[in-house]
Parts: structure tokens; C-alpha cells; sequence
């Protein structure tokens, strides 16, 4: 899919159609209303002092860092991948002012370093990666990503992959249902839940996330008030498993920085531990000196750091944003220059 192309006219007006306009034949909302772009002044900070040429937004999402970034440069052609087509709907009218500056494309964002050798958009001026859900897919049951609104048990992000989140719940066994709450949700009472569903879907598959957060709210024990949802990490790991969140991350990280021209930048949110850490280990490496084993006493190798981090710690949300938007919370912004 590759959209930017071409713009929506209302017959009547023969203007272009605004953001309104569609949504409201659609929801009934307006692009505003369903995304926030977490840290958007920090995001659009950093790219402002990339060099001018293609800046990559690899999870466009809705748009939102997307529309900044045109706004802000004018030197700039923007690209936008995202897994999910729907988004990819709304990013194109979002976007629609800019038409001839951007163009969408349907993927996921690990899948960069191919599409750029293959388009010819390298060497790239700037990279940014959103890691987190988008309210797009977050306040639509359909997609099954939230356990606040009943609705089926997918949770995927490119609804062309096979796997949904109802078919780890009702054909894995114990072990493995333990092993990807524990790891992917960090939740304490994963083997208790996993003991949990194996039971109760010898009654009958569970098919909705009502149905699996009842379970799990019914299944950890409650001592005093809680701060989350008990279901909050279960649905977290599923939903990192179907989508396979934490593959490749590293090696990304490694490659994005590669096609970066000199002065490139590239910026990525992370919004839980695993994948900021994942992140964090990626930019130490490039930017080391030396790869030598720690015992020995002097470095004999040749590597030389590729590039330079802007901050030794991750940039995170100030308290206004955090009060008007509470997605942000956990945002990490982590930002490297190439060399």
C-alpha cells in the first residue's frame, strides 16, 4: 500500500476533504480526539537539527509526529510505515495538506532497512519510532486490544498476520501461557493465571477480553486497593507475543543507525522496560569505543563509535503532558546522532 498520492475532494466544495469531514461519516470524531503523540515537542526538539533530506516516521500511527515535523521543516519528504492499514487511512488524510512532501507505506517498521536500499531513500536525514499502541487501535473493541470495551480476542496489529491473541489463549499449553505473561507482561502471578485459562477453556474456547480479564481479575488475589487493572499485564503480553514486539529490536536499532547520513538522527519511545532496554543495550554499542571482553586489560579491537547519544539517560514526559495525556507516563525518549 502507498498512499500520499492523491487527496479526497469534497464534490460539493471542490476542496480537499479535512480531517472532520471523513471521520465524521466514519466515528464521528476528529483525529485530535483519537491520538495524542506522546512527547511531541521533545520528538519534533531533536529531528528539527537533523540534516534536510527523507525523515522517516517508521509507526506513523495517526499522523501526529508526522504533521509536526512537516510543519516544522520544510526541507524535509517525510515517509510512513505502520503495520496498521487503518491508521494508515486516517495518517493519509491527517497528512493531506502536505500532499506531494510524504508518502505511506504499508509495513513494519523493522522492515526500513530494505525498503530504503530498495526505494532509494537512504541516506536518511532522521528516524522515528513510536513503540507504543496507538488509541486508534486501543478504543476500537473490534480490535481487541483493550480489556475496557468487550470484543474479540485479536489484538493484531497488521490484521494481515494469522495469529490472534484468542489462538495463544486457547492453544498453548501452561508452561508456555506462564512463560510469556512472566516475561512479556511481568506479571507475578503468571503461573496462577495460566493454571487459570488452561481450566476454564475445557468449558469452551475464550474468545472475548471481557471474558479472559474477568478471569484474570477473578484469578490474582486482591490485598489492598489496586493501582492497575488486574488484567493489565496479561493483555500486555499477549499482545507483545502476537505481535512480536521485542523481535529484532536491537538489530533495527543497529541498522537504522547505519543508514543514516552524517548528522542523521534517530529517536525512539519506548514505553516498557523490555523494550527500552533492548533500545538502550542497541545505542551503547554503537557508540562504544571498544567491544573487548571486560577481562582484558587493555582493548584490542578496531571498533570505533558510530554514533554519539544525546543524553546518557532517556527524555520522559513533563508533568503537563503526563496530566493531559497519561499514555505519556512511561514514554522514554531516546535520541543518537550519526557520526
Amino acid at each position: 500500500m502507498v498512499l500520499g498520492r492523491s487527496i479526497p475532494v469534497n464534490l460539493a466544495t471542490q476542496q480537499p476533504v479535512g480531517q472532520g469531514d471523513f471521520l465524521m461519516a466514519r466515528q464521528h470524531r476528529n483525529p485530535g480526539d483519537l491520538h495524542k503523540p506522546v512527547m511531541l515537542d521533545p520528538v519534533v526538539e531533536a529531528l528539527s537539527k537533523a540534516p534536510a533530506g527523507v525523515v522517516v516516521d517508521a509507526t506513523v500511527g495517526l499522523g501526529g509526529h508526522a504533521d509536526a515535523l512537516l510543519t516544522q521543516r520544510a526541507d524535509i519528504r517525510l515517509v510512513g510505515l505502520d503495520r496498521d492499514d487503518a491508521a494508515l487511512e486516517l495518517a493519509d488524510l491527517r497528512l493531506a495538506r502536505w500532499a506531494g512532501r510524504y508518502e505511506l507505506c504499508h509495513s513494519d517498521y523493522r522492515a526500513l532497512h530494505d525498503l530504503a536500499e530498495r526505494r532509494g531513500w537512504a541516506p536518511l536525514a532522521g528516524i522515528l519510532v513510536d513503540m507504543g499502541v496507538s488509541s486508534l487501535q486501543l478504543d476500537d473493541p473490534d480490535r481487541g486490544f483493550s480489556f475496557r470495551q468487550d470484543g474479540p480476542l485479536d489484538m493484531r496489529m497488521d490484521r494481515r498476520e494469522k495469529r490472534t491473541a484468542a489462538e495463544l489463549v486457547n492453544r498453548l499449553d501452561a508452561g508456555e501461557l506462564k512463560a510469556i505473561i512472566k516475561d512479556y507482561g511481568e506479571e507475578p502471578h503468571a503461573a496462577r493465571i495460566a493454571r487459570a485459562v488452561v481450566s476454564a477453556r475445557e468449558a469452551g474456547p475464550i474468545t472475548s477480553t471481557a471474558e479472559l480479564a474477568g478471569l484474570v481479575e477473578a484469578t490474582i488475589p486482591q490485598r489492598g486497593p489496586r493501582r492497575i487493572h488486574p488484567a493489565t499485564r496479561t493483555f500486555q503480553a499477549l499482545r507483545i507475543a502476537v505481535n512480536r514486539e521485542l523481535d529484532g529490536i536491537q538489530d533495527f536499532v543497529v541498522a537504522a543507525a547505519q543508514q543514516l547520513a552524517p548528522g542523521g538522527r534517530l529517536a525512539v519511545i519506548a514505553f516498557h522496560s523490555l523494550e527500552d532496554r533492548a533500545v538502550k543495550r542497541a545505542y551503547r554499542s554503537l557508540a562504544s569505543d571498544c567491544e573487548c571482553p571486560p577481562e582484558l586489560p587493555q582493548c584490542v579491537c578496531d571498533k570505533q563509535a558510530e554514533v554519539k547519544l544525546l543524553s546518557s539517560k532517556p527524555l520522559r514526559a513533563d508533568e503537563a503532558e503526563v496530566a493531559a495525556n497519561p499514555r505519556a507516563r512511561s514514554a522514554k525518549l531516546r535520541v543518537l546522532e550519526k557520526i
